[in-house]
């Protein structure tokens, strides 16, 4: 499927447009999902139906921009939403081009700025094992050894502190122990494996720095943060 606008008035619109129609190629032949959970039908069905009135900003915009299985779910809602009703096609597909094609040329723009290699878009798993180590407070100096971590699309296995009690958790490296400058962020729920409870969760370390920094990890109810230091690599 293409995005094919009716007419470009300027020169600079028929460069636009073809900047995105490749950029949108790209994507849905690369086969590579865009980090982070798949906005639902509903708000999918939303941008193809009212796209001038979604905000730019929304994160969920820039997902479906950059993921092949959302910008394909959102290129058929945009022909079913055009086959029922014939009479505003050229409506929606002018409002609906203009906020996905900013979207595609705003990421594509990024990523002819700073080109990403394809190695660099694979998940890497590691696997960080806290089981015997101590934990941090605040600003106390840490005798831990750091924990590495590549600076790459991450799934991280943690398996927690003895003692650590189960339910959900926010992960987070941070680039010191008061939890300033965040670098990335997630919340997920521990699993139990053999009275250890362990944590999975995918980090996108990809534009982090190499140097160091702090992984912590935050209990829903405890709500106090336990730093280790991290070696970005």
């Amino acid at each position: 499927m293409r995005l094919t606008p009716r007419r470009s008035v300027r020169a600079e619109d028929r460069f636009e447009t073809w900047l995105a129609q490749r950029y949108q190629k790209q994507v849905l032949e690369s086969g590579v999902i865009a980090p982070g959970p798949c906005p639902d039908d509903a708000f999918l069905c939303d941008l193809a139906r009212k796209a001038s009135r979604i905000s730019l900003s929304d994160p969920r915009v820039g997902h479906a921009a950059s993921c092949p299985k959302c910008m394909n779910r959102l290129l058929k809602l945009r022909e079913e939403l055009h086959s029922r009703r014939p009479t505003l096609v050229l409506a929606f597909a002018a409002a609906s081009c203009l906020v996905v094609a900013a979207g595609l040329i705003s990421v594509a723009r990024h990523r002819v700025r700073k080109p990403v290699f394809v190695a660099n878009t694979m998940i890497v798993s590691e696997t960080v094992n806290l089981w015997d180590a101590g934990t941090l407070r605040g600003q106390r100096p840490s005798p831990l050894q750091s924990v590495l971590l590549p600076a790459s699309l991450v799934r991280v296995k943690i398996v927690l502190p003895r003692f650590s009690p189960p339910g959900q958790y926010e992960v987070a490296v941070t680039r010191d122990q008061a939890g300033n400058d965040v670098q990335a962020h997630a919340t997920v729920t521990a699993t139990s494996n053999d009275a250890r409870e362990e944590l999975s969760v995918e980090l996108d370390l990809r534009k982090v720095a190499a140097g160091p920094y702090f992984l912590s990890t935050t209990h829903e109810q405890d709500r106090a943060s336990y730093y280790y230091p991290l070696q970005i690599k």
